[in-house]
């Protein structure tokens, strides 16, 4: 079981939302809209994107590194590294 299994219909109902933003984004260059309104719109997709990795990131402090950290061990040690490297991650894009 995953961190995020309580929170599955809502993670892949935001992902499918974002993945309609990307179709309506190609359909905006296709249509040679604005170069603006393509980038808004971009931004957009990407605020909704980050939205989902924090979701998906509390769900795993809540669930897979509280568990292993009640374990303790190196299973703990590396549940923190996995977090902490998403982390870096979440905040580097």
């Amino acid at each position: 079981m995953h961190g995020y299994d309580e929170d599955k219909a809502k993670v892949v109902a935001r992902l499918r939302r974002i993945e309609g933003q990307i179709r309506a984004v190609t359909q905006m260059v296709e249509d040679d809209r604005y170069c603006i309104d393509v980038l808004t719109q971009i931004s957009a997709a990407n605020s909704a994107l980050k939205s989902v990795a924090l979701l998906l990131l509390d769900d795993h402090l809540s669930h897979c590194v509280r568990r292993a950290s009640i374990d303790g061990g190196e299973v703990a040690d590396e549940k923190l590294r996995e977090a902490s490297a998403a982390i870096a991650r979440l905040v580097k894009s």
